[in-house]
């Protein structure tokens, strides 16, 4: 069992359900990246996603591609994350969570990748671009190291494939809301809570949705079916703000915002 696996099973017990919030690394420094996750940690997240910046994304929209723009520009590198991240986690018992593309993990090498992360305190990977077909390595390198695998079921998925990605994953199941890249939204699919209804009973696994998630208005209306909800491009936005505003400002937003979706759970 991973750290992941023990958050849901503790949630579970309660009757509550998972905030995680994301951040990219590194931006605007991993500073302040630092300081957003002790933020998000003391107001109420579960678990935190820590995105690893990347030239090309494949399912991100303009907010988090521009983070990662700043993140890169400044010079990051993957060594930086990793030692930031001990730091991170020593300050923080909420577990960790890499948003890593496949193709960082595979120029790594994938026993020298998922070893650091588990050294610099993840405990568990998203990786968007990993196919189910190609996943066996990684799982099993995964389940020696006690890190969660976590893969992405979309509206579009056929449901043979959906359980096999099910049955792939670790950790929980990243359910994606909309077809799509990532981004704010005003409105959600209309079908999203039956899609995940019919999810739920294939799996033991706790189901987490992402994607468009703005709003504690979403958050209420997504938590009677899922076990956590994913947010991300609403509170990148208001990183993005730091240098317009004081960074201690910044971080009060984020911790209001993060207390409102909390509420809404």
């Amino acid at each position: 069992m991973s750290r992941i696996d023990t958050v849901f099973e503790q949630l579970r017990s309660e009757g509550r359900k998972a905030l995680m919030p994301f951040v990219t690394a590194g931006d605007p420094d991993l500073d302040f990246t630092g300081d957003a996750i002790s933020t998000l940690a003391s107001h109420g997240a579960s678990l935190l996603e820590i995105g690893f910046p990347y030239s090309d994304p494949i399912a991100d929209g303009p907010v988090i591609q521009a983070s990662y723009t700043r993140a890169l520009g400044g010079g990051l590198q993957l060594p930086q994350i990793f030692a930031a991240a001990r730091h991170w986690s020593e300050q923080v018992t909420t577990p960790m969570a890499a948003m890593v593309s496949y193709s960082i993990v595979y120029r790594q090498g994938l026993e020298q990748f998922v070893s650091l992360a588990r050294e610099a305190g993840f405990s568990g990977m998203i990786v968007p671009d990993l196919l189910v077909e190609e996943a066996t390595p990684l799982r099993e390198i995964c389940q020696r190291e006690e890190m969660s695998l976590i893969q992405l079921v979309t509206p579009t998925t056929s449901r043979d494939r959906a359980l096999r990605i099910a049955e792939s994953s670790s950790g929980f199941l990243y359910y994606v809301s909309v077809t799509g890249i990532t981004g704010e939204r005003d409105q959600l699919p209309v079908d999203l809570t039956d899609q995940v209804g019919w999810l739920r009973e294939q799996t033991e696994l706790p189901i987490c949705i992402g994607f468009g998630i703005s709003k504690p208005e979403h958050v209420e209306h997504l938590a009677p079916v899922a076990d956590g909800v994913i947010v991300g491009s609403a509170i990148v936005r208001k990183i993005a703000t730091v240098g317009e505003m004081p960074r201690e400002q910044v971080l009060s937003e984020i911790g209001e915002f993060a207390d409102q979706l909390g509420s809404a759970l």
